[in-house]
């Protein structure tokens, strides 16, 4: 039997054919669970956007950003990821290629630092209800 493949859009597509240099060198530093077993998907649709990387794991959206990129509109972008529970790490291009050790420092702290927070809300008691049965 063939393999199950997710379907993805076509831009989406697009975007994973014609992916820039740094985001190749990104992809192939964080595939296959390389950045210390945190899984990535490149090209994730998300609501209306597509994200360059994100881990749903630790529900953290990386951006490799170049000069085409318009703050305001990068803005509406990542408050809606954000609503949706997202921390979303951007990055410049000229960052990633002039020092991506911290580059994939910062986010394996931030996999880290998240996957973290979520355990703790998870394994926190819940509070004593007085006054109420």
């Amino acid at each position: 039997m063939p393999p199950v493949r997710r379907q993805i859009s076509p831009h989406a597509a697009t975007l994973r054919r014609n992916a820039t240099e740094v985001e190749k060198r990104f992809w192939a530093a964080v595939r296959n669970r390389q950045l210390t077993g945190f899984k990535f998907r490149r090209q994730m649709i998300v609501g209306p956007h597509i994200v360059d990387f994100a881990c749903i794991e630790a529900m953290l959206v990386v951006e490799l950003d170049g000069g085409q990129h318009l703050p305001e509109v990068d803005a509406a972008r990542t408050a809606y990821l954000e609503r949706l529970g997202y921390r979303v790490h951007r990055v410049w291009n000229n960052e990633m290629i002039e020092n991506e050790a911290g580059v994939l420092g910062e986010v394996l702290t931030l996999l880290v630092d998240r996957v973290a927070i979520k355990k703790k809300a998870l394994t926190q008691p819940s509070p004593v209800r007085t006054g109420e049965g």
